[in-house]
């Protein structure tokens, strides 16, 4: 969450000569609503179902940057797909640049609408997917860069093949 996917993806995708899926897009399209309302009527549960088939689907896709959401690894069948179909990224941020991007950003981020003390959420929830972040073949902190010099390094990362096991 916050943590420049829906920025860096595109324009790694477009460096890359690449296709851009976004899964919660997807997703949206898919259900034909907004997943805010997916949250509330369905559950989180219901949302990872849908998120699942989303990345199954978009998997079998060759040559296109998937942007998932950061709680697609929370699933161990997600995260085997992603290692199997590509090279994995993690764009990651503090939970302090997180909680400051999500206030000047949009709304509608229902992890975290509502909690009443949002650092302390953010820092809970990244603690508890660390160990499945730390499966992709790489994590780049985005805290305090730009988007485009994330970007330059995703796109140089991928050229250069330097895939960690």
């Amino acid at each position: 969450m916050a943590a420049g996917k829906s920025a860096v993806g595109p324009r790694a995708a477009h460096a890359l000569g690449y296709a851009v899926v976004d899964l919660d897009r997807e997703i949206e399209h898919q259900a034909g609503r907004p997943i805010p309302q997916i949250f509330a009527d369905d559950g989180e549960a219901a949302f990872r179902d849908l998120e699942a088939a989303a990345l199954a689907t978009a998997a079998t896709r060759e040559n296109c940057v998937i942007i998932t959401g950061g709680g697609c690894v929370i699933r161990a069948d997600n995260r085997r797909l992603m290692a199997r179909s590509g090279h994995v990224v993690c764009l990651w941020a503090t939970p302090h640049a997180i909680v400051r991007r999500t206030r000047r950003g949009r709304t509608g981020r229902p992890l975290l609408d509502g909690a009443k003390a949002p650092l302390e959420h953010v820092t809970a929830m990244l603690a508890e997917r660390e160990a499945f972040y730390r499966e992709c073949h790489h994590i780049v902190d985005t805290t305090g860069r730009t988007v485009e010099a994330v970007t330059a390094e995703v796109v140089r990362l991928h050229r250069e093949g330097a895939w960690k096991r």
